[in-house]
């Protein structure tokens, strides 16, 4: 396993002080790695889970050629010479194979997902014909093999039918019960523990004093790790005393697999922080690039033989959750075996003008709209790292690259869904 000296001494361009957000999360990726543990469950338990090992199908789907519409039957060969009367033999429904075979000038009644009767390959729809008695009167122009479905279309026996490290949402429940397959094996749940760090803490419920504040960033991280789907572990709030935050980030290594925290990082605050780090494990301190949510401290911490990776996160509300969205989110899924770790980017038209330096990146709260057939954005309003109303009001980060310079009204910018996200 390497150390984290060694992964960032593979870094081209590390500067602790001013680290750009890409090069934050090459460290990170290349430092962690997914947990190891496997768990079988039934199908339906297993939503929200990432799938262990591939799932190979063990049969065809569907397991024979089938109508896709109801209709008729018929030999595509007695459809080419444009229109055609048939006789109808019988009817073929969903679920029960139709016996005999249709020979030269028959056809045959079927029913959307009936198996396709012998010798028949094409299925007219049934508005297309005209029917007298047994008489089938079809129109020209159909086309061979039209409107069947073929044996393992969907799925080949003994092909993959999911990879490992998929996300298992309610269409990969049903792709695996329609093979048949009763149970699931996924990974364990990632455990993660979080506090908060500060003296000017205070429950909820109870009353401020001067200089006081609501421990907000409890409840956003546990919103978050829970919409992850980790197993989370809250240990409240530590006061700024050296002995209680050791001895809560040795309760943390030793009952979890990450460890995040918000507040204690910033210039000044992080001094006894990083003596007490320097003591129990690998831990760099950061300057990001990136508005908002400078400060971030990130490494590994041990205690009694047990590892856990740490994110310390700035105090802030707002930077609390870009920084976890933009680092910590990625670095999870990673250690949980998910293979789809990116964020997607949409492309919006800017209703207003935003100010913006090149050299960092940045995090802007914003109402993404359809107006005119178009999409287009608009920011919430201040937007300062405290100011966590403005999560509530948005829907998407405006995300200004870091060489990127300010923004004039009408130009595009790209924005990040929070559907899903927050």
């Amino acid at each position: 396993m390497a150390t984290l000296k060694e992964v960032i001494s593979c870094t081209s361009g590390y500067d602790p002080d001013a680290l750009p957000v890409a090069k934050a999360n090459e460290v990170i990726r290349s430092f962690i790695t997914p947990i190891s543990g496997i768990e079988k469950l039934p199908v339906r338990a297993a939503l929200g889970r990432v799938l262990a090992r591939d799932i190979v199908s063990p049969i065809d789907v569907p397991s024979h050629d089938n109508s896709a519409m109801d209709g008729y039957a018929a030999r595509s060969e007695d459809l080419v010479a444009g229109e055609v009367t048939l006789i109808e033999i019988g009817t073929a429904y969903a679920g029960k194979e139709f016996a005999g075979e249709v020979k030269r000038g028959e056809c045959v009644r079927v029913m959307t997902g009936a198996v396709m009767p012998a010798g028949t390959d094409t299925v007219v729809i049934q508005e297309a014909v005209s029917a007298a008695g047994r008489r089938i009167t079809v129109p020209p122009g159909q086309e061979p093999g039209q409107n069947r479905r073929l044996a393992g279309e969907d799925l080949k026996k003994g092909k993959p039918a999911l990879r490992a490290g998929a996300l298992l949402r309610p269409a990969e429940l049903g792709l695996i019960a329609s093979l048949g397959i009763g149970e699931v094996g996924v990974r364990r749940k990632l455990k993660v523990a979080f506090f908060s760090t500060g003296d000017e803490l205070v429950s909820v419920g109870k009353k401020l004093k001067a200089g006081e504040v609501y421990d907000s960033n409890r409840y956003t991280l546990w919103g978050m790790l829970q919409r992850l789907g980790c197993e989370v572990i809250d240990l409240g709030v530590v006061r700024d005393d050296p002995k209680k935050l050791e001895a809560a980030f040795r309760k943390a290594a030793a009952s979890a697999d990450a460890v995040v925290t918000s507040g204690g990082v910033s210039v000044g605050e992080a001094d006894f922080t990083k003596q007490m780090m320097a003591k129990l494990g690998e831990v760099v301190f950061w300057k990001i690039a990136m508005r908002p949510g400078r400060p971030m401290a990130f490494g590994r911490i041990r205690t009694r033989g047990k590892a856990a990776y740490l994110f310390g996160l700035p105090g802030n509300p707002v930077a609390v959750m870009v920084t976890f969205y933009h680092f910590v989110r990625g670095a999870l899924l990673h250690m949980m075996g998910r293979s789809d770790t990116a964020l997607p980017l949409l492309c919006a038209k800017s209703e207003t003008a935003m100010r913006k330096k090149p050299g960092r990146t940045e995090y802007q709260r914003g109402i993404l709209e359809l107006k005119n057939g178009e999409w287009s954005v608009r920011l919430t309003g201040a937007q300062g790292s405290g100011i966590l109303h403005s999560m509530t009001e948005a829907n998407c980060f405006v995300v200004l690259g870091h060489e990127q310079g300010g923004v004039k009204a009408g130009e595009y910018v790209e924005v990040m869904l929070m559907d899903g996200l927050v």
